[in-house]
Protein backbone atom coordinates (compact mmCIF):
# COMPACT_ATOMS: atom_id res chain seq x y z
CA UNK A 1 0.00 0.00 0.00
CA UNK A 2 2.85 2.02 0.21
CA UNK A 3 3.22 2.33 -3.86
CA UNK A 4 0.43 4.38 -3.60
CA UNK A 5 2.00 7.40 -1.19
CA UNK A 6 5.13 6.82 -2.10
CA UNK A 7 5.68 9.70 -4.53
CA UNK A 8 4.81 12.25 -1.99
CA UNK A 9 7.13 10.89 0.81
CA UNK A 10 10.63 12.75 2.30
CA UNK A 11 13.09 11.65 4.09
CA UNK A 12 13.48 12.46 7.85
CA UNK A 13 16.64 13.07 7.90
CA UNK A 14 17.99 15.06 4.62
CA UNK A 15 14.04 15.82 3.58
CA UNK A 16 14.91 14.11 -0.57
CA UNK A 17 12.36 11.97 -1.51
CA UNK A 18 12.16 8.42 -1.08
CA UNK A 19 11.73 5.62 -3.37
CA UNK A 20 10.51 1.86 -2.64
CA UNK A 21 12.92 -0.69 -3.20
CA UNK A 22 11.21 -4.31 -2.09
CA UNK A 23 10.33 -4.09 1.55
CA UNK A 24 12.30 -0.38 1.86
CA UNK A 25 12.06 2.97 1.55
CA UNK A 26 15.21 4.49 0.65
CA UNK A 27 16.62 8.51 -0.58
CA UNK A 28 19.67 9.06 -2.46
CA UNK A 29 21.59 10.42 0.42
CA UNK A 30 21.79 6.95 1.31
CA UNK A 31 18.97 6.53 3.87
CA UNK A 32 16.87 3.50 4.28
CA UNK A 33 13.63 2.83 6.29
CA UNK A 34 12.15 -0.66 6.34
CA UNK A 35 8.37 -1.77 6.38
CA UNK A 36 7.23 -3.44 8.99
CA UNK A 37 5.71 -6.48 8.73
CA UNK A 38 2.62 -5.07 10.08
CA UNK A 39 2.80 -2.58 6.93
CA UNK A 40 3.49 0.30 8.43
CA UNK A 41 6.67 2.22 7.77
CA UNK A 42 8.29 4.49 10.47
CA UNK A 43 9.81 7.57 9.11
CA UNK A 44 10.53 9.25 12.79
CA UNK A 45 13.99 10.82 12.93
CA UNK A 46 16.65 9.35 14.73
CA UNK A 47 16.20 10.94 18.10
CA UNK A 48 12.18 10.55 18.24
CA UNK A 49 10.24 8.42 20.52
CA UNK A 50 6.74 6.65 20.48
CA UNK A 51 6.53 7.48 24.17
CA UNK A 52 3.66 9.93 23.39
CA UNK A 53 1.67 7.78 21.68
CA UNK A 54 -1.86 5.99 22.25
CA UNK A 55 -1.06 2.71 23.72
CA UNK A 56 -2.38 -0.62 22.46
CA UNK A 57 -5.43 -0.57 25.01
CA UNK A 58 -6.37 3.08 24.45
CA UNK A 59 -6.22 1.66 20.20
CA UNK A 60 -8.02 -1.00 20.83
CA UNK A 61 -10.67 0.83 22.63
CA UNK A 62 -10.74 3.50 19.91
CA UNK A 63 -11.32 0.82 17.14
CA UNK A 64 -14.30 -0.92 19.08
CA UNK A 65 -15.88 2.13 19.84
CA UNK A 66 -16.16 3.43 16.19
CA UNK A 67 -16.64 0.20 14.50
CA UNK A 68 -19.80 0.78 16.64
CA UNK A 69 -20.55 3.42 14.55
CA UNK A 70 -21.32 5.96 17.27
CA UNK A 71 -19.45 8.68 16.09
CA UNK A 72 -20.42 8.18 12.29
CA UNK A 73 -22.20 11.10 11.51
CA UNK A 74 -18.74 12.83 12.51
CA UNK A 75 -17.11 10.88 9.88
CA UNK A 76 -20.16 11.44 7.11
CA UNK A 77 -19.52 15.42 7.70
CA UNK A 78 -15.92 15.11 7.12
CA UNK A 79 -16.47 13.02 3.93
CA UNK A 80 -18.56 15.66 2.43
CA UNK A 81 -16.30 18.52 3.54
CA UNK A 82 -13.38 16.69 1.45
CA UNK A 83 -16.11 16.57 -1.44
CA UNK A 84 -16.38 20.03 -1.22
CA UNK A 85 -13.04 21.25 -0.72
CA UNK A 86 -11.81 19.25 -3.40
CA UNK A 87 -14.56 20.50 -6.18
CA UNK A 88 -13.66 24.43 -4.69
CA UNK A 89 -9.89 24.21 -5.32
CA UNK A 90 -10.94 23.04 -8.96
CA UNK A 91 -9.93 19.35 -8.56
CA UNK A 92 -12.73 18.69 -10.72
CA UNK A 93 -14.56 14.99 -10.54
CA UNK A 94 -13.38 13.30 -7.16
CA UNK A 95 -11.72 10.52 -8.79
CA UNK A 96 -9.07 12.69 -10.64
CA UNK A 97 -5.88 13.39 -9.61
CA UNK A 98 -6.41 17.80 -10.29
CA UNK A 99 -4.59 20.03 -7.95
CA UNK A 100 -5.52 17.28 -5.32
CA UNK A 101 -3.37 14.62 -4.95
CA UNK A 102 -2.70 13.24 -1.57
CA UNK A 103 -5.10 12.94 1.57
CA UNK A 104 -2.27 13.32 4.26
CA UNK A 105 -3.84 12.67 8.17
CA UNK A 106 -2.09 14.13 10.33
CA UNK A 107 -2.93 11.72 13.87
CA UNK A 108 -4.77 9.41 12.01
CA UNK A 109 -5.28 6.63 14.61
CA UNK A 110 -6.44 3.90 13.56
CA UNK A 111 -7.26 4.86 10.02
CA UNK A 112 -10.99 5.24 10.99
CA UNK A 113 -11.38 8.52 9.56
CA UNK A 114 -8.98 8.47 6.64
CA UNK A 115 -10.64 5.53 4.96
CA UNK A 116 -14.35 7.13 4.90
CA UNK A 117 -12.99 9.88 3.44
CA UNK A 118 -11.23 8.01 0.43
CA UNK A 119 -14.34 6.04 -0.01
CA UNK A 120 -15.91 9.59 -0.86
CA UNK A 121 -12.93 10.68 -3.03
CA UNK A 122 -12.03 7.08 -4.82
CA UNK A 123 -9.29 8.14 -7.04
CA UNK A 124 -7.24 9.50 -3.87
CA UNK A 125 -4.08 7.84 -2.30
CA UNK A 126 -3.97 8.57 1.91
CA UNK A 127 -1.11 8.78 4.33
CA UNK A 128 -2.37 7.69 8.11
CA UNK A 129 0.24 9.97 9.65
CA UNK A 130 0.36 8.97 13.70
CA UNK A 131 3.27 8.76 16.22
CA UNK A 132 1.60 5.31 17.83
CA UNK A 133 2.85 2.01 15.72
CA UNK A 134 -0.18 0.53 17.40
CA UNK A 135 -2.75 2.55 15.91
CA UNK A 136 -0.75 2.10 12.21
CA UNK A 137 -0.95 -1.40 12.66
CA UNK A 138 -4.94 -0.81 12.02
CA UNK A 139 -4.27 2.05 9.91
CA UNK A 140 -2.34 -0.15 7.57
CA UNK A 141 -5.49 -2.40 7.23
CA UNK A 142 -8.13 0.15 7.05
CA UNK A 143 -8.38 0.97 3.58
CA UNK A 144 -6.91 -0.21 -0.06
CA UNK A 145 -5.15 3.17 -0.92
CA UNK A 146 -3.76 4.15 2.88
CA UNK A 147 -0.42 3.75 3.51
CA UNK A 148 0.61 4.07 7.67
CA UNK A 149 3.52 6.18 8.25
CA UNK A 150 5.12 6.31 11.88
CA UNK A 151 5.91 10.17 12.51
CA UNK A 152 5.97 12.73 15.16
CA UNK A 153 3.28 15.78 14.22
CA UNK A 154 5.51 18.37 16.22
CA UNK A 155 8.81 17.27 13.82
CA UNK A 156 8.94 17.59 10.37
CA UNK A 157 6.80 15.53 8.89
CA UNK A 158 7.94 13.14 6.32
CA UNK A 159 5.94 14.57 3.02
CA UNK A 160 7.53 16.72 0.60
CA UNK A 161 6.64 20.41 -0.07
CA UNK A 162 3.25 20.95 -1.86
CA UNK A 163 2.53 17.33 -1.60
CA UNK A 164 -1.39 16.94 -0.07
CA UNK A 165 -4.40 18.44 -1.62
CA UNK A 166 -6.10 17.78 1.69
CA UNK A 167 -5.23 17.49 5.36
CA UNK A 168 -6.95 16.09 8.06
CA UNK A 169 -6.98 16.67 11.86
CA UNK A 170 -9.51 14.80 13.86
CA UNK A 171 -8.53 15.04 17.35
CA UNK A 172 -4.94 15.52 17.20
CA UNK A 173 -2.04 17.46 17.28
CA UNK A 174 -2.19 20.24 15.23
CA UNK A 175 1.57 22.25 13.70
CA UNK A 176 0.50 24.93 11.55
CA UNK A 177 3.97 25.69 9.96
CA UNK A 178 4.39 21.82 8.70
CA UNK A 179 0.97 21.76 7.65
CA UNK A 180 1.32 24.83 5.57
CA UNK A 181 3.84 23.53 4.18
CA UNK A 182 2.91 20.33 2.82
CA UNK A 183 -0.51 21.53 1.52
CA UNK A 184 -0.20 22.49 -1.94
CA UNK A 185 -1.83 25.72 -2.96
CA UNK A 186 -5.30 26.08 -2.53
CA UNK A 187 -5.10 22.69 -0.57
CA UNK A 188 -7.55 22.63 2.31
CA UNK A 189 -6.88 21.37 6.33
CA UNK A 190 -10.39 19.98 7.72
CA UNK A 191 -9.87 20.48 11.80
CA UNK A 192 -12.35 18.36 13.51
CA UNK A 193 -12.06 19.28 17.38
CA UNK A 194 -14.75 19.23 20.50
CA UNK A 195 -16.98 21.39 21.75
CA UNK A 196 -17.46 22.67 25.49
CA UNK A 197 -20.43 20.29 24.85
CA UNK A 198 -18.84 17.20 23.81
CA UNK A 199 -19.92 14.69 26.12
CA UNK A 200 -21.19 16.61 29.12
CA UNK A 201 -22.97 14.12 30.32
CA UNK A 202 -19.83 12.22 31.26
CA UNK A 203 -17.36 15.27 32.30
CA UNK A 204 -18.73 16.25 35.51
CA UNK A 205 -19.64 12.84 36.79
CA UNK A 206 -16.53 10.98 35.86
CA UNK A 207 -13.84 13.43 36.41
CA UNK A 208 -13.09 13.62 32.16
CA UNK A 209 -10.83 16.19 30.79
CA UNK A 210 -13.36 19.16 29.77
CA UNK A 211 -12.95 21.25 26.62
CA UNK A 212 -11.95 25.15 27.04
CA UNK A 213 -15.19 27.13 25.43
CA UNK A 214 -12.80 29.22 23.76
CA UNK A 215 -11.32 26.50 21.69
CA UNK A 216 -12.05 27.14 18.52
CA UNK A 217 -10.35 30.55 19.10
CA UNK A 218 -7.51 29.77 20.19
CA UNK A 219 -6.89 27.28 17.52
CA UNK A 220 -7.73 29.90 14.55
CA UNK A 221 -5.41 32.14 16.30
CA UNK A 222 -2.53 29.26 16.18
CA UNK A 223 -3.25 28.72 12.63
CA UNK A 224 -3.61 32.26 11.40
CA UNK A 225 -0.08 32.88 10.64
CA UNK A 226 -0.05 29.91 8.19
CA UNK A 227 -3.83 29.31 7.44
CA UNK A 228 -7.02 30.88 5.87
CA UNK A 229 -10.33 29.86 7.61
CA UNK A 230 -12.70 29.43 4.92
CA UNK A 231 -15.70 27.68 6.45
CA UNK A 232 -17.07 25.67 9.40
CA UNK A 233 -20.29 23.46 10.74
CA UNK A 234 -20.86 21.94 13.77
CA UNK A 235 -21.78 18.51 14.04
CA UNK A 236 -23.95 17.81 17.32
CA UNK A 237 -26.00 14.84 17.96
CA UNK A 238 -26.97 11.92 21.26
CA UNK A 239 -25.73 8.76 21.13
CA UNK A 240 -26.79 5.99 23.65
CA UNK A 241 -23.75 4.06 25.60
CA UNK A 242 -24.26 0.97 27.39
CA UNK A 243 -21.64 1.24 30.43
CA UNK A 244 -19.19 -0.60 28.22
CA UNK A 245 -19.14 1.71 25.98
CA UNK A 246 -18.50 4.93 28.40
CA UNK A 247 -15.83 2.87 29.41
CA UNK A 248 -14.53 2.51 25.89
CA UNK A 249 -14.77 6.09 25.29
CA UNK A 250 -13.48 7.09 27.93
CA UNK A 251 -10.67 4.95 26.93
CA UNK A 252 -9.56 5.56 24.14
CA UNK A 253 -9.01 9.42 24.54
CA UNK A 254 -6.89 11.86 26.54
CA UNK A 255 -9.15 11.53 29.71
CA UNK A 256 -7.46 7.62 29.54
CA UNK A 257 -4.15 9.08 30.93
CA UNK A 258 -5.71 10.91 33.93
CA UNK A 259 -8.38 8.40 35.23
CA UNK A 260 -7.92 5.90 38.22
CA UNK A 261 -9.73 2.69 36.99
CA UNK A 262 -11.27 1.79 40.54
CA UNK A 263 -12.50 5.54 40.70
CA UNK A 264 -13.86 5.49 37.91
CA UNK A 265 -16.03 1.95 37.85
CA UNK A 266 -16.99 3.37 41.28
CA UNK A 267 -18.69 6.61 39.10
CA UNK A 268 -19.80 4.24 36.14
CA UNK A 269 -21.84 2.36 38.78
CA UNK A 270 -24.09 5.82 39.68
CA UNK A 271 -24.85 6.29 35.37
CA UNK A 272 -27.78 5.00 34.15
CA UNK A 273 -27.12 2.04 31.17
CA UNK A 274 -27.97 3.51 28.60
CA UNK A 275 -27.00 6.88 29.67
CA UNK A 276 -27.65 9.32 26.40
CA UNK A 277 -24.48 11.21 25.81
CA UNK A 278 -23.86 14.31 23.76
CA UNK A 279 -21.33 14.17 20.91
CA UNK A 280 -20.41 17.88 19.80
CA UNK A 281 -17.33 18.42 17.23
CA UNK A 282 -16.86 21.85 15.11
CA UNK A 283 -15.78 20.29 11.46
CA UNK A 284 -13.39 23.69 10.15
CA UNK A 285 -11.86 24.09 7.26
CA UNK A 286 -8.81 26.27 6.50
CA UNK A 287 -7.00 27.23 3.10
CA UNK A 288 -3.53 27.56 2.19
Amino acid sequence: MLQDIEPYLACPHCARPLTLDGRTLRCPGGHSHDLAKQGYVSLLAGDAHTGTGDTADMVAARADFLAAGHYRPIADALAEAAVEAVAEAGGGAPDGDGPGGLVADLGAGTGHYLARVLDALPGRPGAALDISKYALRRAARAHPRIGAVVCDAWRPLPLLDASAGLVLNVFAPRNGPEIRRVLRPGGTLLLVSPTSRHLRELVDTLGLLSVDEEKQRRIDEKLGPYLTPVGRREVEFTVRLSADDVRTVVGMGPSAWHTDPARLAERLAALPDPVGVTASVTVAAYRR
